[in-house]
């Protein structure tokens, strides 16, 4: 099986809560337009000419995973070198996210990149990057203007996009979660 950064397997929010996150990500997102608002479960992942080799196996296994919600409560961020940060959300119920990914991921354990990182597997959704030496002060006043938002996750989805300069991503594939 080959893998490819030009798709990739996600959770996303309804259209209906994007605009605070797309506000922030407007201002300090350089991938604002290439990736939705999402979640990565996998990436890189299959190529989307694979999705059909995949997808019954990944329809199986959320099937029998019951749908949850998920709370967009407060901000976190990743340090990189040289003082630049991603600034993320951390999606409550981390619990529930780990799980899924860890049953879709026994059905492809070669798409495991992200778990390869120091702390494993760590649900995010990316809201910027940013070259601060005050990232607590920043973080503080983002959290001091945000608003919790909450949304079910009921499906997961296969993301794809030519492999162009400014090709963004688009939805291929929806698998159900257990209702």
């Amino acid at each position: 099986m080959s893998k490819t950064v030009t798709s990739a397997c996600v959770i996303i929010p309804p259209k209906k809560i994007w605009e605070p996150i797309q506000k922030i990500r407007r201002e300090h997102d350089s991938k604002v337009h290439r990736w939705m608002p999402h979640v990565n479960l996998f990436y890189p992942f299959a190529p989307k000419g694979e999705y059909d080799r995949i997808i019954n196996d990944f329809e199986k296994c959320c099937n029998e995973i019951n749908a949850f919600t998920i709370y967009l409560k407060q901000f976190k961020f990743f340090r990189h070198r040289y003082q630049t940060y991603t600034i993320w959300l951390d999606p409550e119920s981390n619990e529930q996210i780990t799980h899924l990914q860890r049953e879709l991921l026994k059905l492809v354990p070669e798409y495991n990149d992200i778990n390869q990182f120091t702390d494993g597997f760590r649900p995010h959704l990316s809201v910027g990057q940013f070259t601060t030496y005050k990232i607590h002060d920043f973080i503080a006043r983002l959290q001091k203007n945000w608003e919790i938002l909450a949304f079910s996750v009921n499906q997961i989805y296969f993301i794809s996009r030519p492999n162009t300069k400014d090709s963004a991503f688009r939805i291929i594939e929806k698998i159900k979660l257990n209702q």
